[in-house]
C-alpha cells in the first residue's frame, strides 16, 4: 500500500485554520496534522472544514511543556500530562484523527530530575494510562524521538522502541522525524527498518528543517526502507524556520504555499522512483 501525505499546521501559526486546510487539500495532501491545543480549537468547525475539502485529519501534534511532563519528579505534573493526553484523545476522536505524537519529557528539557530507572518507570506508567484511554477510543499513540538539544530521554528510534515494548499496548508505537534522526541516527533508513511494524507515524523535514530537497539528507534510501517494511501510514511535513526558537510564532512566507506545494511534489516523485 502507498504512503499518505500530510502537513503539520504548526508552521501556519496565526493563520485561520480554514485557510490552511484549503491550502493542503488544494495541493493534494491526504491529511492535515493539527496542533494539540484542544481548548483553543473548535473541533466541530474543523471536522466540517475537513469534510468540505475532502481531506482527513492525520494526527495531533501534542505539545509538551514543563506543566505537561510525563516523567516530572512532581506527581501532579505527571497527572496533568496524562490528563492533557486524554484531552488530545477526545479532540482526535472528534475530528477523526488517527493518532497523537508523544514525547515523555517537556520540549527543551535536557536534564533529568531523577535517576534513569525511576524516570523510565514514570514514563511506562504514564503512557500505559494514556495509551489505555486512547485504545478505548481507537486512537494510537506514537512515541517520537527528539534530538539531544531538545530532549534527553528518547533520542533514537531504538529508545522509542524499548519504551513502546515496555509499555506493551498494541496501540502505542514509534514515530520517527528525519530532522531529529539526521542528528542522532547512524543510518536513518536502518533505524526505520529496525522498528518495522511498530512504526506508526513519520515526520519529514530536511537537515535544516526546510522542505525535503533543500538540505543534505538523502531521502531515497529512507523511502526505500519505508517501502521495504510496508509502511502505509502518513508522512507528515514538519517544517520549521531556522531560528533558535522555531516555535515562537515567527513565520516566513515560504513555509506557507511554497513549501507546502514543493514538499508534496518532491515526495510523490521520490516514492514513484522506488
Amino acid at each position: 500500500m502507498a504512503v499518505k501525505y500530510a502537513y503539520n499546521t504548526l508552521v501556519y501559526a496565526g493563520e485561520d485554520i480554514e485557510r490552511g486546510i484549503r491550502r493542503l487539500a488544494g495541493f493534494g495532501y491526504d491529511g492535515v496534522e493539527f496542533v494539540g491545543e484542544p481548548e483553543r480549537m473548535d473541533a466541530g468547525r474543523i471536522r466540517e472544514l475537513l469534510d468540505e475539502n475532502g481531506i482527513a485529519a492525520s494526527s495531533i501534534c501534542a505539545i509538551y511543556t514543563p506543566e505537561r511532563d510525563l516523567v516530572s519528579s512532581n506527581p501532579e505534573v505527571r497527572k496533568n500530562a496524562v490528563k492533557y493526553l486524554k484531552s488530545c484523545v477526545d479532540f482526535a476522536s472528534k475530528i477523526g484523527a488517527q493518532g497523537i505524537s508523544v514525547t515523555p519529557t517537556a520540549n527543551m528539557k535536557i536534564h533529568a530530575e531523577a535517576d534513569a530507572a525511576t524516570e523510565w518507570k514514570w514514563a511506562i506508567e504514564s503512557l500505559r494510562e494514556a495509551g489505555s484511554y486512547a485504545g478505548e477510543h481507537g486512537i494510537r499513540l506514537a512515541v517520537e524521538a527528539w534530538n539531544r538539544y531538545e530532549n534527553y530521554l528518547i533520542n533514537r528510534l531504538e529508545q522509542s522502541l524499548a519504551l513502546v515494548t515496555d509499555v506493551g499496548l498494541p496501540n502505542v508505537g514509534c514515530m520517527g522525524d528525519t530532522y531529529h534522526m539526521n542528528i542522532e541516527e547512524v543510518s536513518i533508513a536502518d533505524a526505520f527498518r529496525s522498528v518495522g511494524d511498530k512504526l506508526f507515524y513519520v515526520h519529514f523535514a530536511d537537515s535544516n528543517r526546510a522542505a525535503p530537497g533543500r538540505g543534505h539528507i538523502d531521502f531515497k534510501p529512507i523511502a526505500q526502507a519505508l517501502t521495504e517494511i510496508g509502511y502505509s501510514g502518513y508522512i507528515s511535513m514538519e517544517l520549521l524556520p531556522p531560528f533558535a526558537d522555531p516555535f515562537g510564532g515567527v513565520r516566513m512566507e515560504e513555509f506557507y504555499d511554497q513549501y507546502s506545494k514543493e514538499s508534496i511534489e518532491y515526495l510523490k516523485a521520490l516514492f514513484a522512483s522506488i
